[in-house]
């Protein structure tokens, strides 16, 4: 379908999301995130999409998060029940995500990084959960997925001085996983996202979806002895993937993978 606030791209087996409200450094309001939650559920449900890439317009910001000239002048900002962006509080989302990070990444825009599995940041990226500086807070799973990534102390330190972020410090903190230079960064992202795609689809998000629902678990044991209970992973054990990666291993040749 066509969107107005956002731009989404297919190429093979990998979509693009492209937040395109560059004039207001890709901020974004109640339209946005519905059209992001209509994008993902389709995503979500295409079963020849493997990867999402999500990304910003231009080469100043990745998004700066809630539109708050919007919600100053009266506009309306409610959100979708998958959280802001659509993505924040969609929790059953086992395809992987990657963040190419194009630059200003604050508040929601941080969130929206924080709730793909990978961020890949350009070099000018900014990072920062500014909330308190106008009176908000980052609830929009901020404050739960950054100490969950880097630790309570190092995140708490970020939290409660509100201060930025450079992409190389975010590498060094560890929610950033690569820093490429900006005319290089949706390569090094498709590259990831190439990578992935050789792999078995529905080995990937088992693999995701135990990882996440795991550390929920209160136990290592818990998280061990339940996770066959989980549903990408037993869709795995029922998929033609499972029969075919081991007998092209067998067969010395590439896999074909179907993700069914």
């Amino acid at each position: 379908m066509a969107y107005q606030h956002i731009k989404v791209e297919r190429e093979g087996p990998v979509t693009i999301f492209t937040l395109n409200r560059p004039e207001v450094m890709n901020a974004l309001h109640s339209p946005a995130h519905f059209e992001l939650h209509e994008a993902f559920d389709a995503f979500a449900a295409d079963p020849d999409q493997w990867v999402g890439i999500v990304t910003g317009a231009g080469d100043k910001a990745f998004s700066a998060g809630n539109d708050l000239k919007h919600q100053a002048t009266g506009g309306e900002m409610r959100s979708p029940p998958s959280g802001f962006a659509g993505l924040t509080s969609r929790f059953d989302l086992t395809k992987p995500l990657i963040a190419a990070v194009n630059g200003v990444a604050m508040g929601g825009g941080f969130e929206i990084a924080l709730a793909c599995d990978i961020i890949i940041a350009s070099e000018n990226a900014v990072f920062s959960l500014p909330e308190p500086r106008v009176g908000l807070a980052a609830l929009a799973g901020g404050l739960h997925r950054l100490p969950r990534a880097i630790g309570t102390k190092r995140a708490m330190a970020m939290i409660l001085t509100a201060r930025r972020v450079s992409a190389a410090e975010g590498k060094e903190l560890g929610f950033v996983d690569q820093v490429a230079p900006a005319a290089g960064l949706m390569d090094a992202a498709r590259a990831m996202a190439k990578t992935i795609c050789e792999l078995g689809p529905m080995s990937i998000r088992a693999s995701k979806e135990a990882v996440y629902k795991g550390l929920d678990e209160p136990t290592l044991e818990a998280a061990i002895r339940g996770q066959n209970k989980y549903p990408a992973v037993a869709a795995l054990f029922t998929s033609e993937d499972f029969k075919e990666g081991p007998l092209a291993f067998a067969q010395k040749r590439a896999p074909q993978w179907k993700g069914r």
